[in-house]
């Protein structure tokens, strides 16, 4: 069986089609995908398909991102408009209605009815043996259980010039490098897919990086 972590999507098909082909997952597989698969890039809708469809082969685990976190508000209160559309939403209203703006509403309403559970049913962490896989980060010094949603999903330079602590070690997207960031408690593997680089995955324990079209 073997472990991949995936970094930041963002509506990159063609990205994470490539990547996929690279893993070849098998259905033994487990595959820990880090959030924020919307907004920004060209093919939310379709990412979110092929997302659903891998997880009927093999073994997914899908986090709550940022991203996420400002379309589920949008589509259940409206409140948040000029945050989530200053933050690329208009692309992913894009992708499912046709037309870069529309209500939240209006657009809880054209999400096909498996793609409003996927949204729903986000995890905000996941630990196993030897790894913990997150959003954004944590903030050191508080247990695990105890840390507060939105730094999960909105740390940046706080959590990443700060040791944690942990025996075990971080794996996050969120905040896009040119490259992997690798630290001895963390590696942080969003590469900015959606802004012209790639997308990356990281296979664990190994520790072993997989690039989108290199």
């Amino acid at each position: 069986m073997r472990k991949f972590a995936i970094g930041d999507i963002h509506g990159c098909l063609d990205k994470l089609e490539d990547l996929l082909g690279k893993i070849d997952p098998k259905p033994h597989d487990s595959l820990i995908f880090l959030g924020d698969y919307i907004d920004r890039g060209e093919n939310t809708k379709g990412v979110i398909d092929a997302l659903i469809k891998l997880s009927s082969r093999c073994r997914c685990i899908f986090l709550r991102g940022n991203h996420e976190d400002m379309l589920i508000e949008y589509m259940t209160f409206g409140k948040n408009r000029s945050m989530f559309r200053s933050n690329g939403g208009d692309m992913t209203v894009l992708s499912y209605t046709g037309k870069k703006t529309s209500s939240g509403k209006v657009l809880a309403e054209m999400l096909p009815r498996d793609h409003r559970d996927f949204m729903t049913k986000l995890k905000w962490l996941h630990e196993d043996d030897s790894y913990i896989y997150v959003h954004a980060g944590i903030r050191a010094g508080i247990p695990l259980n105890m840390q507060d949603a939105m730094d999960l999903i909105w740390i940046r330079g706080e959590f990443h010039e700060t040791p944690t602590g942990l025996q075990k070690k971080i794996i996050f997207g969120h905040c896009p490098f040119k490259e992997p960031f690798i630290r001895s408690d963390k590696i942080g593997i969003d590469t900015g897919a959606v802004y012209g680089r790639y997308l990356t995955a990281i296979e664990l324990p190994s520790e072993r990086f997989i690039f989108s079209f290199s």
